[in-house]
């Protein structure tokens, strides 16, 4: 089968080469990249849908960001496809997850546009603070940008990293890729105009002067104008608990429309801004192919498929997964000990939970 046409994604060698598109050329970079990503992927196998999701989000980040210099750290890795693409693996993403080919996820011994290892979830805010920490002691300017996707948002490490970078007012950006709990939905236009308007610079100073000026009052006044105003942005943002654990919160964002994304990711580049800020996106899995919409979980890892039908090849024929084994052990040990509950790490497929749900959904 012939690869998709490219013109566009053919002039890119490095991220900095996006410097010179327009919007509407990043927009139809995007398409490509997306097209690319899912040939690819059509004859290697793996992790699909997280990576068309962010396909757009890839290229804003790059186009706007200076990446290696500004630090991007991509949460679990199952989504870093296209960043591989873009950052002059694009000759071997054919070798993905293959035999001395690329790895599945981020690894630093193969770009220096992967400044973190990623494989189990939920790591990637502790490192980006890490890193904020590092550069504010080595007095170094540059960004760093941590993008986690909300599954890892229901490990602790995440809540642990977000408290210590909250306490530690430290200078970084988390993007949260909202695809699948849908903390809020993003709602047009002002949706869009209220995340550029609390992410540019007149609103951050503002918020800063008013601050300050709170400062002078009596301490009861103050504690009522900080309250006010948390009060103000939550009702406009729902934004209250990442707030409340010392995060500016700006959002929810459209992850697939670059005229909403790339200008709130400019004011963010451009804004000095004291403390972590976390920008909300709302993306899709399997974005852009609709087999991988229509069902996130089967294309969540995939093995070979045909691009036209979506039909994917069976896997070889051989000895029982380790999943399989667990999953019928503990049904049998259940089956026998009506005390055994089982708990699973938020992916009851991938462990094997599904089968035992089935079987004890109230266990």
């Amino acid at each position: 089968m012939n690869r998709p046409a490219t013109p566009l994604l053919d002039r890119v060698s490095v991220p900095a080469d996006l410097k010179n598109f327009s919007s509407d050329q990043l927009k139809r970079l995007a398409e490509e990249l997306r097209a690319e990503t899912i040939d690819a992927v059509s004859g290697t196998g793996g992790h699909l849908g997280a990576s068309l999701g962010v396909v757009e989000l890839t290229v804003a980040v790059h186009a706007v960001f200076d990446t290696p210099d500004d630090r991007l750290i991509w949460d679990v890795g199952h989504q870093a496809y296209p960043h591989k693409i873009l950052t002059g693996r694009r000759d071997r993403i054919r070798t993905l997850r293959q035999g001395g080919g690329l790895s599945g996820f981020t690894r630093r011994s193969e770009s220096e546009y992967d400044p973190f290892g990623a494989a189990h979830s939920s790591t990637s805010i502790s490192a980006g603070l890490g890193m904020a920490i590092a550069r504010d002691l080595k007095g170094d300017d540059r960004h760093v940008i941590a993008i986690i996707g909300d599954g890892a948002m229901s490990a602790g490490m995440a809540y642990e990293a977000m408290n210590n970078a909250g306490a530690s007012k430290a200078n970084l950006i988390v993007i949260l890729n909202d695809n699948d709990m849908s903390i809020a939905p993003p709602v047009g236009a002002m949706s869009a105009y209220l995340s550029r308007l609390i992410s540019s610079r007149p609103f951050l100073s503002l918020r800063d002067l008013m601050a300050r000026v709170a400062k002078r009052f009596p301490a009861p006044l103050e504690r009522a104008a900080r309250r006010a105003d948390e009060y103000a942005r939550g009702l406009l943002t729902g934004g209250t608990l990442f707030e409340e654990l010392g995060f500016y919160y700006v959002g929810p964002v459209d992850g697939h429309d670059l005229d909403h994304l790339l200008p709130v990711l400019r004011n963010l580049r451009d804004t000095d801004h004291a403390g972590p800020i976390l920008l909300h996106v709302v993306t899709q899995k399997g974005k852009g192919y609709a087999p991988a919409e229509a069902s996130a979980d089967k294309y969540h890892g995939v093995q070979k498929f045909n691009v036209v039908t979506g039909e994917q090849a069976k896997a070889p024929p051989g000895p029982p997964s380790f999943t399989k084994v667990f999953a019928n052990a503990l049904i049998a040990e259940a089956e026998a000990d009506d005390r055994i509950v089982a708990i699973n790490a938020a992916m009851p497929a991938g462990t094997g939970m599904d089968a035992f749900a089935k079987k004890f959904p109230r266990r």
